[in-house]
């Protein structure tokens, strides 16, 4: 996994400079994503709202061009009623995970097509208005290696597909989850366990 340099190139790296200069990338993630829980089955989750700006760093002696996605500006949907489905079944009304990104960054491999981010972010399980919720449990901190191969955890594992012509590809990563401090959320979740994230996505940039 190719990370981004320290120092000031990467802080005055603007989105400004990357649309004069490269012209603007876009994230994109798709409505076919799906998310796994420790022993829980899968739950379908659409994620065809988010995304957001793709800044482009440095390329490498081997052709791979690093990416950034700044989360100010990235739209992860909350795992609802009306983006998550269990069984078949959308999630019942007032119960949300809200999914709080702290990092997206990684590299491209414009020659084929493959992808690798980082990605670390908080899970907040709320039930009750959005606003004012009646229960709100500690926040999962979730950090995981998206990559467009194959993973393979101690209990699940996925395959993922390198960008296509069009930008569009699969991305699919295993992260262990830790306790929190919500006993309850703990115990119903089992934690520690491991997770499995499954997204579909397309980049649109210079390069597709």
């Amino acid at each position: 996994m190719r990370t981004w340099p320290t120092g000031t190139a990467k802080e005055n790296l603007s989105a400004s400079a990357l649309a004069s200069d490269t012209g603007t990338w876009q994230l994109h993630t798709g409505a076919g994503c799906q998310l796994v829980i420790g022993r829980f089955p899968p739950f379908a989750y659409n994620a065809s709202k988010g995304g957001g700006q793709v800044v482009q760093g440095p390329t490498d002696g081997q052709g791979l061009v690093s990416l950034q996605v700044p989360c100010a500006g990235l739209t992860i949907p909350p795992l609802d009623g009306r983006t998550a489905r269990l069984f078949g079944l959308p999630l019942p009304p007032g119960i949300s995970v809200q999914i709080t990104p702290d990092l997206l960054e990684g590299c491209l491999n414009p020659g084929t097509g493959e992808l690798e981010l980082t990605f670390r972010s908080r899970f907040r399980f709320t039930v009750g208005p959005a606003k004012a919720p009646l229960y709100q449990a500690s926040d999962l901190v979730v950090e995981t290696a998206l990559t467009s191969g194959n993973v393979q955890g101690q209990r699940h594992r996925g395959r993922g597909q390198a960008l296509n012509g069009q930008g569009r590809g699969r991305l699919v990563g295993v992260a262990t989850i830790a306790p929190c401090q919500d006993g309850w959320l703990n115990a119903f979740l089992g934690l520690p366990d491991e997770a499995l994230a499954v997204m579909d996505v397309q980049l649109i940039g210079p390069w597709s």
